[in-house]
């Protein structure tokens, strides 16, 4: 009887960690970030729900950014994010979708704190209704589910498992490729309950790379912040800030000798694929044993890579550090010339950081 009351026990702990995701029928919400730094990314998440998962969603035009790095940067006030959040679910309503599902892990945490704003204090979704229908003429109604585009590819990892063209496996040696994961803050920590396995056990990212064949890695500064920080950042000052806490994650990475990163947060990509590159061009260290440094991608690059998408349609190219190596070790068949001189191209183009 003790053992049964144990289970039980154990089991509604760990419901805690779960977390509902919508099946079909998306409206989706696409990223700022995402579409200035890696545009490929987010068009192969839509080309595989469209294509190998056969889902449909909305791709919406009308749609504008969440203010996020505003908000958090303390330029626009909360009132105004609540309406403009208020105006993007008027425009998912009209569309006859119900389902919420957001590109970027910033803008997930901006919408999930409106959400959790209005049911905690009621006052502030009627001024919300208010704001809106002043500025607008819309009314609106919340989304009956709201998820992160990882949230869909974990939701579907074994799905695409059985449709992969190349496993995370190294053809050279047969082995597992070693990964590490980072999940953004803003999808794990700000409201845990609405990732999945929460703060404590994010494995969104840990599960889509063990059903594709690869090795997690687990190291020390795993739940690090990858350094973004919007004020560390954006205040020119500042950056040594950011660049030591992504410094920080490399540093506790490297023993392990990781083939890639793999992330599911714009800002995070952004900024682990550009700082290993800063550091390699001020002190010449690298963190993995090839030189080239640790490549950074994102979950919808990998689940496209692997899947049999081509490298130059995803947008490889457009990475500081070189992705072509891990290409050549997963054994992907592309056009290689035609990479390099893109990826030269792009180097010319990146901005300065």
């Amino acid at each position: 009887m003790e053992a049964t009351n144990k289970q039980i026990n154990n089991k509604i702990y760990w419901r805690d960690y779960v977390k509902d995701i919508p099946k079909n029928d998306y409206f989706f919400f696409r990223s700022c970030i995402r579409q200035t730094f890696f545009p490929g990314a987010e068009q192969m998440f839509l080309n595989i729900l469209k294509n190998n998962l056969n889902i449909n969603y909305k791709d919406d035009p009308n749609l504008t950014t969440c203010t996020g790095i505003g908000y958090h940067s303390d330029i626009i006030p909360l009132e105004t994010v609540h309406t403009i959040v208020a105006r993007h679910f008027s425009l998912m309503n009209e569309s006859g979708y119900s389902n919420f599902v957001i590109s970027c892990v910033t803008t997930f945490g901006v919408m999930t704190e409106a959400l959790n704003t209005w049911h905690e204090f009621p006052e502030t979704l009627e001024k919300t209704r208010e704001n809106l229908y002043k500025t607008t003429g819309r009314t609106f109604e919340p989304p009956k589910a709201i998820a992160h585009a990882s949230d869909i590819i974990y939701l579907y990892r074994n799905e695409i498992a059985n449709q992969l063209k190349y496993r995370l496996t190294n053809q050279y040696t047969g082995e597992p490729l070693k990964v590490v994961d980072h999940v953004g803050c803003h999808y794990a920590k700000i409201f845990p309950q609405h990732g999945v396995g929460g703060a404590e056990f994010p494995k969104v990212l840990s599960e889509m790379v063990n059903a594709w064949g690869g090795e997690i890695i687990d190291y020390p500064a795993r739940r690090h912040c990858c350094g973004f920080g919007f004020r560390q950042y954006f205040i020119k000052e500042s950056r040594g800030y950011s660049l030591t806490h992504s410094q920080t994650k490399f540093e506790s990475m490297e023993p392990y000798h990781p083939d890639f990163i793999i992330t599911n947060c714009p800002g995070c990509n952004m900024f682990m694929d550009r700082w290993q590159y800063v550091i390699q061009e001020t002190t010449g260290k690298t963190y993995s044993e090839d030189d080239n440094g640790i490549p950074v991608l994102t979950y919808e690059e990998i689940a496209a890579l692997l899947l049999g998408y081509d490298p130059i349609e995803i947008g490889l190219f457009m990475h500081q550090i070189n992705v072509l190596p891990l290409l050549e070790k997963l054994g992907i068949d592309f056009d290689k010339e035609q990479f390099i001189a893109l990826r030269a191209e792009s180097m010319q183009l990146q901005p300065q950081m």
